[in-house]
């Protein structure tokens, strides 16, 4: 998903580490949390691939100001993801176009009502506009940072960076997000779109399957900061899927918050 030289797709293993990574790990808990595959078994969020000429279905936006309008090409039984945030996210074929809400709910009169809705171009893969946020509070799409079956095990590699959650977040972002929705003004406190990487020494000889799969693509591509969530681990956002081996899966949790860096910060931005 998007182009060759997207942020989402560049490898990163060589880029520098930034010079404050040791204050931001340890304002973000990497003394004494773990990863948290938030996929496998009931977890995880759905998405849907619809065709060129599926049928639209009318939006409305709480953020309207911040939200691309309807129609989106949302069917009746479109799938949500069965938590607090309740995400939708759907590819429609032929545009080549994603669309995500948050908060997503049926309006009963045939249409869909979500706190925000955002549309990205994934042949272009332009930015939203700056403090534009989307169904992320990073401004981030939901879909190209998926752990997803079909690279993970089918393909045996993922190509590109994924997404993660974590605590408390900054009142700030660094490119490529465009929004925070932050909860603190501490020092060292992550902006949204911070980058993290596994250490290039973390050994993963006792990883096997997906989970080798998924901490190869952390020490390439390494993790975008997408949202903030609770501060009992640091949780990677994957596709909901019934073909996922829970056991391997599983592994990913001895993975330490120390064994990550956090790659150099591009000029940070206030948040709005």
């Amino acid at each position: 998903m998007f182009p060759a030289d997207n942020e989402w797709n560049r490898d990163i293993s060589g880029d520098a580490v930034d010079p404050h990574s040791a204050d931001y790990l340890s304002f973000m808990g990497s003394g004494s949390l773990v990863l948290w595959p938030g996929f496998g078994g009931p977890f995880g969020q759905p998405f849907l691939i619809v065709p060129a000429g599926q049928k639209r279905a009318p939006m409305s936006f709480l953020y309207s100001a911040y939200s691309e309008p309807g129609p989106y090409p949302f069917p009746q039984d479109l799938p949500i993801q069965n938590a607090t945030d309740r995400h939708a996210t759907v590819l429609a074929q032929g545009e080549c176009k994603l669309y995500e809400t948050y908060l997503t709910n049926a309006d009963g009169s045939g249409g869909f009502h979500a706190d925000s809705g955002a549309v990205f171009d994934l042949t272009s893969g332009a930015a939203r506009p700056d403090g534009w946020t989307s169904a992320t509070a990073a401004g981030l799409p939901i879909l190209p940072g998926m752990v997803r079956y079909d690279e993970a095990v089918e393909q045996g590699a993922i190509l590109h960076a994924l997404s993660f959650t974590a605590g408390d977040t900054a009142h700030s972002y660094v490119f490529p997000a465009t929004h925070s929705s932050g909860s603190t003004d501490a020092a060292w406190a992550p902006p949204m779109g911070l980058r993290v990487r596994l250490k290039a020494s973390f050994d993963l000889s006792k990883y096997t399957g997906e989970s080798l799969v998924v901490l190869e693509a952390m020490k390439k591509y390494g993790m975008l900061l997408t949202d903030t969530a609770g501060g009992r681990f640091w949780a990677v956002s994957g596709a909901l899927d019934s073909r996922w081996n829970s056991d391997n899966v599983e592994q990913i949790k001895t993975v330490p918050a120390s064994a990550f860096e956090v790659v150099k910060l591009p000029a940070v931005q206030a948040g709005q």
